[in-house]
């Protein structure tokens, strides 16, 4: 009910209130250790219980990627202003799928599926996906036994339940320090339950990053953690109450010992993990080590209670991380199937040969609008052009109407007044994206390490 509702939306900017009102005056505990009440839905699986084969071409899969320059920077739109991630990415995945988050839409590259006709422009490609591949299987088979363990596949939640390989303590709580949040909002769309549903990952986002070649890194704003590569977030556009799961690698090898961070109680040294109960200032939060070939499993509703950063160490690491990405409208097919329904309102007349419109619906052609825009507008100039061409034709005819003779004052009107909007919008956007387009090679990395997504 609304009034539910109400009560909801009070508390929570009571709650917010409190929290800004409390990290005015005193930094907040976090462990480095695992807290059994609080996080019970994070599973670590040190490397060594992780196959040898699997590190090897897992591993050998992210250098080949690296080495064929398939990591790229992307631009995302926070709070209305664009920036750079310092974070290089490539999405994986079913053929078709897509992955949006920060109003940023990737397209996978597809790995090797049964049915699918995949060409690869180099052999080492095909081997790397393969090996992407065979990491998605796994870990899909580790996180249904996890959850099974942990009673976790229906939908009533299990507390206090143990799920890790780390010795657990209570003991350890380090001071820190606070700044202001950037996490995006986790928005459910899909209430499904289903255990393999939940952890059937159709996809994953390779990150890499090195942090010496990052001129600034901001400071963990809370618990005084020390550097993030990522800061706090939700990640975004996930089937409801599926488990994300993420291989860590960390590349061996010297670093300067000037990078050391003065940090209080986390080796700055290592890469960590960080989670936190989201506006919670009474439950400590918590740091992990991630040392090469670990992997984490974040389970069930863990990602929508709490919120997770990454700490940078020194090392240049990749990281896999596997989703249950929420498709029903974020697919090619789904694109493509849209715009043929918007091109379906285009008719020719079979003895001149003019075009003309069947009908002046405009729920598809906004629709398409928005499609083109944020993704075939930034992500595909070859299709931009080729397909476009068509709907804004279409777009023409609907103002052609409004100049007709015979269309009454009030028939003009009704038009104009139908598409006005529609079309001051599109304009506003057709010159966002262009200007975003023409920016996204000159945005300065020292202010776009407020980036919250993703581990």
């Amino acid at each position: 009910s609304s009034s539910y509702w109400s009560v909801r939306v009070l508390r929570s900017i009571l709650e917010l209130i409190q929290f800004v009102s409390v990290l005015s005056t005193i930094w907040l505990p976090y462990l480095i250790v695992f807290w059994k009440t609080a996080y019970s839905k994070l599973l670590l699986r040190k490397a060594d219980k992780i196959p040898q084969e699997l590190h090897h071409i897992v591993q050998e899969a992210f250098l080949t990627l690296q080495k064929h320059d398939c990591f790229f920077q992307d631009l995302v739109r926070i709070k209305g202003k664009d920036f750079l991630t310092p974070v290089s990415r490539i999405l994986i995945g079913n053929p078709g799928c897509t992955y949006k988050y920060l109003n940023t839409r990737l397209f996978a590259v597809p790995w090797p599926m049964e049915d699918y006709e995949i060409k690869y422009c180099h052999p080492e490609l095909f081997t790397a996906c393969k090996a992407l591949i065979k990491l998605n299987d796994y870990l899909t088979t580790e996180a249904i036994q996890a959850l099974q363990e942990q009673n976790l596949s229906g939908t009533k939640e299990t507390e206090g339940t143990a799920v890790t390989d780390r010795e657990r303590d209570f003991s350890n709580f380090i001071m820190g320090s606070l700044l202001e949040d950037q996490s995006s909002l986790y928005t459910p769309r899909n209430d499904c339950t289903n255990l393999k549903y939940r952890t059937s990952y159709n996809l994953t986002l390779l990150n890499y990053m090195d942090p010496l070649q990052m001129p600034y890194l901001k400071q963990e704003p809370y618990f005084r953690m020390g550097n993030m590569a990522v800061s706090w977030h939700h990640d975004e556009n996930l089937v409801e109450r599926s488990t994300v799961a993420v291989y860590s690698y960390s590349c061996e090898g010297e670093y300067d010992k000037v990078n050391e961070q003065d940090v209080e109680g986390r080796d700055p040294a290592d890469w960590h993990v960080g989670l936190k109960v989201a506006w919670d200032i009474k439950t400590p939060g918590l740091a992990i080590p991630l040392h090469p070939g670990d992997c984490y499993f974040m389970l069930d509703d863990l990602n929508m209670t709490h919120q997770h950063c990454v700490l940078a160490g020194f090392q240049p690491r990749f990281s896999s991380t596997h989703r249950v990405a929420e498709c029903s409208t974020g697919t090619l097919e789904y694109i493509f199937g849209r715009c043929e329904v918007a091109l379906q309102n285009l008719q020719v007349d079979s003895d001149s040969a003019a075009l003309s419109l069947k009908s002046l619906e405009v729920q598809v052609v906004k629709e398409v609008e928005e499609i083109h825009n944020e993704q075939f507008w930034f992500r595909a100039n070859a299709n931009r052009k080729r397909i476009w061409k068509k709907m804004d034709f279409m777009v023409n005819l609907v103002l052609g109407e409004v100049g007709k003779g015979e269309r009454t004052m009030e028939q003009r009107n009704e038009i104009i007044s139908c598409f006005l909007p529609l079309l001051t919008e599109r304009q506003e956007l057709r010159k966002e994206w262009t200007n975003k387009d023409q920016s996204k090679q000159g945005i300065p990395l020292v202010h776009a390490t407020n980036i919250t997504e993703t581990c």
